[in-house]
């Protein structure tokens, strides 16, 4: 079907029943299975009107090829991405937006997971390159577990032309990076700010490093030299929340450097 895509597992298709039924052009199920969650599946396919087919285990992996598919498959119309100008009109109605992106992250894995997280933190929308890195399929979307229908995609012809107009629609620029001048807990995060990560391995090319405002490290304790990019992407989101809902930045009792060009 033109325009369909392909998504599963148990819980990426119920969310995609839940929050978006008319999104779902059809759901396909393993014959074998008739456990509860399923029947739920089956339920709200029937309740909104879905179709649904029964196919045998062989035909799943035909369709998905060998991946943990857990028996459960839908045909979705998906999520468009956003182009830049939707962005910037978000913009225009944000109260201290936080965005985040990803300079060239290529696991989907990763993107999937940061997704989840990025929706969990309620950040407006994640950026990502046009080339050389993930792009919202099948796998980011099973990982996202619904984040991937509510959190926007902004695929970037240029990352650092798009860093340097959010700059001057008035975000901050937060780069992430081991080597930091500053942990991220002593940098107010309170303002409206784009978060940015490297690609696994590589990190930060170097124009998108000199692109950032700041640059903040994470603190680490052992011998480990890097974080994965999804776990420091949950780590940095979830110290913006944290100082928004404590209203000040760095230990208690000390006033983190608040950003100024």
């Amino acid at each position: 079907m033109k325009g369909s895509e392909t998504i599963y597992g148990v819980h990426a298709v119920r969310v995609m029943l839940e929050r978006h039924p008319d999104r779902v052009n059809a759901v396909r199920l393993a014959e074998r299975r008739d456990d509860p969650r399923v029947r739920e599946i089956d339920e709200l396919a029937r309740l909104h009107n879905r179709p649904i087919q029964r196919v045998d285990a062989h035909a799943l992996k035909q369709l998905l090829g060998d991946v943990a598919h857990q028996g459960v498959a839908a045909d979705i119309t998906p999520l468009p991405p956003w182009t830049e100008d939707e962005l910037f009109d978000a913009l225009q109605g944000a109260t201290n937006p936080v965005i985040l992106a990803l300079d060239g992250v290529q696991d989907p894995h990763n993107l999937g997971a940061c997704l989840r997280t990025a929706d969990a933190c309620g950040a407006l929308a994640v950026i990502v390159p046009r080339d050389r890195a993930a792009q919202v399929n099948a796998t980011v979307r099973k990982v996202a577990v619904g984040a991937a229908e509510t959190t926007p995609v902004v695929a970037v012809t240029n990352l650092v032309r798009a860093l340097k107009l959010l700059k001057e629609a008035g975000l901050w620029v937060v780069g992430a990076d081991a080597e930091g001048a500053r942990l991220a807990h002593e940098v107010d995060l309170t303002g409206g700010l784009v978060l940015v990560l490297g690609a696994e391995g590589a990190g930060l090319r170097h124009l998108t490093r000199q692109t950032c405002d700041w640059m903040v490290r994470l603190p680490q304790l052992g011998s480990v030299e890097s974080l994965n990019v999804s776990v420091a992407a949950g780590m940095l989101l979830y110290e913006t929340v944290r100082q928004r809902s404590t209203g000040k930045a760095s230990r208690p009792g000390e006033e983190g450097p608040r950003l100024s060009r």
